[in-house]
């Protein structure tokens, strides 16, 4: 195979500096071999898989020649500072351009807002050319490189990047990887026959190799179709393993594999600073498998990384991989994805919220929360999906729990089927043949804002303030700050009166955000005390990082872990946090290994810890304690 330099012989663009190209062939040299590796170990040595590699080596230095010299300079800062998404100043917010703010000009109308917030991070759900009417939200991408209309086009999208970076804030996006809609212009060549790109996707003439396939793939979407197969007008049958309009790449191709480093190159140029890799676990298929995480999926998340590395360096990568908790951790690393939704927490904070019992949430923070260097979680209450109850049923059987009693339990819970129940969710992929189920709600009407329950404003900031107190990035589902509720509209909405999902994205709620400042509306309540928390965060050094370190309450409704001080610090920040409907005590002698006297971050207020400590319903307590030297 040829070497790094060889194949650097006749790639510089005319128009490249030689400052920056001799940047160019720097990392080049440092990351192409490993790019090399990956390629060959997926692909296997052959005319074609060296054909394919060198164009794609073409295609980074063409992209780095028409990288902006702004995107450029922030290259160079982030690849100082690699670890700038640790700080404890970050937050993030996540909305739909169109329900949040009209459009992509509307977005950039509430930046002063976002600063308001304190946002350094803005994750705007998928933006790109889809159908109408359903489109799975966006997820089933016509174009990567021309904006929904309905929103803006490419240049709304450059302005926006431009104006958030110049506020501080990192725009992210989702880069739909695993498939296109069948209106892409590759789908559309493939279906009429065109053998290239035929070879882009999984089609077969006949239901042999599908039902083989199906043997032992997982059905994800039983509401839509049956299994993981649609048959085309032409009678022959194509891979979509979730909406019938959405086809699955065939990444045993090398092409494909180039094609899409290409439209993820044209979006790092657009001023992208995080993609979200949407369903990761899928992107390769093995006969005989789950199709779900194998090997080769995380071999071409690397092969992707190596290319960002090389020409947009900066560039980072945030898994979306909603499956057991030990698959979750397998792609997070510096040369994997660097961020990872944490989809464990997020299910387990709305367990623990329903029992009243911290124990498995306790368990997961003790035992999964740890990350490689270099890393650090995304932390949520929700997103705009469905909650999925993906904790690992050995973890519930250590603690007595059977896993399928227990989601039974929470879905029934969490739709108001529950006696007692104060969760207004609505189910969604609900299936009586296997009794899965997942959840949609907006986080105050799961919480129980929408039934009027007295306590629903302090869950509300309890599961929040574990978000922000845990370590990576907390993401806010904005709207939330302000107790928006669910909106049962979506029913009349073209094409999302079959995804119940949409009634957790309501559009913006201005009166809500009208109110966020008078203490005597829920909306005010919630966002004052939120914001009152972001703040804390963003003052408070132990918060940097992800590193946690255990605290037993040796109380079942009490929450705890610290969060150690850096460097040469002996300061640490223990909290405690009651999912209780009742105040609860932890005792003196469960804190007698700390100091006597603590400060209370929140109030402000110093603490004496040697009686113990009363925490009221859905109360929390951040102390800080410093040790003796």
């Amino acid at each position: 195979m040829s070497s790094s330099a060889e194949l650097l012989t006749g790639l510089r663009p005319e128009r490249v500096p030689d400052e920056d190209w001799r940047a160019f062939e720097e990392r080049f040299h440092a990351e192409f071999p490993r790019l090399q590796a990956l390629f060959l170990r997926v692909y296997g040595d052959s005319g074609e898989v060296r054909e394919q590699l060198r164009r794609l080596a073409a295609d980074a230095a063409a992209s780095w020649a028409d990288r902006d010299p702004e995107l450029k300079r922030r290259d160079a800062l982030r690849v100082e500072d690699p670890e700038w998404f640790q700080s404890n100043r970050m937050l993030g917010g996540v909305c739909y351009a169109d329900r949040y703010a009209g459009n992509l000009a509307g977005l950039r109308d509430r930046i002063p807002y976002f600063r308001e917030l304190g946002m350094t991070y803005l994750h705007v759900m998928p933006l790109f050319l889809a159908p109408e009417e359903n489109s799975d939200g966006g997820y089933a991408v016509s174009s990567y490189r021309e904006v929904n209309p309905a929103l803006g086009s490419m240049d709304d999208l450059r302005a926006l990047a431009a104006d958030l970076r110049e506020a501080g804030i990192s725009l992210v996006v989702d880069f739909i990887f695993n498939h296109t809609s069948n209106e892409h212009e590759w789908a559309r060549r493939a279906l009429a026959g065109d053998p290239e790109h035929e070879g882009y996707y999984w089609i077969f003439p006949d239901r042999e190799l599908p039902d083989a396939y199906e043997q032992t793939v997982r059905e994800i979407f039983p509401e839509d179709h049956p299994g993981s197969f649609v048959q085309l007008p032409d009678g022959r049958w194509i891979w979509a393993t979730f909406h019938t309009f959405q086809w699955d790449l065939n990444y045993r191709n090398p092409a494909v594999f180039r094609a899409m480093a290409r439209e993820m190159l044209f979006l790092a140029n657009v001023g992208i600073d995080i993609l979200r890799m949407d369903a990761v676990a899928f992107i390769w298929k093995e006969l005989g498998t789950p199709c779900e995480s194998l090997p080769e999926a995380h071999l071409l998340l690397q092969a992707f990384n190596a290319v960002c590395r090389i020409a947009a360096p900066s560039m980072l990568f945030k898994s979306e991989a909603i499956v057991h908790p030990d698959e979750v951790i397998q792609y997070i690393s510096p040369q994997e994805c660097q961020l990872s939704y944490n989809p464990l927490q997020m299910a387990l904070l709305w367990s623990t919220l329903a029992t009243r019992d911290v124990g498995l949430l306790q368990q997961a923070l003790d035992r999964r929360h740890a990350l490689p260097a270099g890393t650090a979680w995304v932390n949520y209450v929700r997103s705009h999906d469905d909650i999925g109850w993906t904790f690992a049923d050995e973890d519930a059987a250590e603690l007595g729990i059977n896993g399928y009693d227990h989601r039974r339990f929470l879905n029934a819970f969490y739709v108001n089927r529950f006696p007692g129940s104060f969760a207004r969710g609505v189910p969604f992929q609900d299936n009586p043949r296997t009794g899965d189920c997942r959840i949609s709600g907006a986080t105050a009407s799961l919480a129980g804002l929408e039934a009027g329950d007295p306590g629903a404003v302090d869950r509300i900031v309890l599961m929040h303030s574990v978000v922000l107190s845990t370590g990576g990035i907390p993401l806010l589902y904005l709207g939330d700050e302000v107790g928006q509720l669910n909106d049962y509209g979506y029913v009349f909405e073209p094409g999302h009166a079959d995804d119940s999902r949409w009634v957790g994205r309501p559009r913006y709620p201005a009166e809500a955000y009208a109110d966020r400042g008078d203490p005597s509306t829920p909306a005010g309540r919630i966002f004052q005390r939120l914001r009152r928390l972001i703040e804390v965060r963003s003052s408070t050094p132990e918060f940097w990082d992800g590193a946690l370190v255990p605290f037993h309450s040796n109380n079942p409704q009490v929450l705890g872990y610290q969060r150690p001080g850096i460097g040469a610090e002996q300061s640490t920040v223990v909290v405690l946090a009651n999912f209780g409907d009742r105040r609860e005590h932890v005792n003196e002698v469960t804190l007698s290994g700390l100091p006597s006297e603590a400060v209370e971050l929140v109030s402000g207020k110093a603490v004496t810890l040697s009686a113990g400590i009363d925490l009221p319903p859905h109360g929390f307590v951040w102390l800080r304690v410093v040790r003796a030297g």
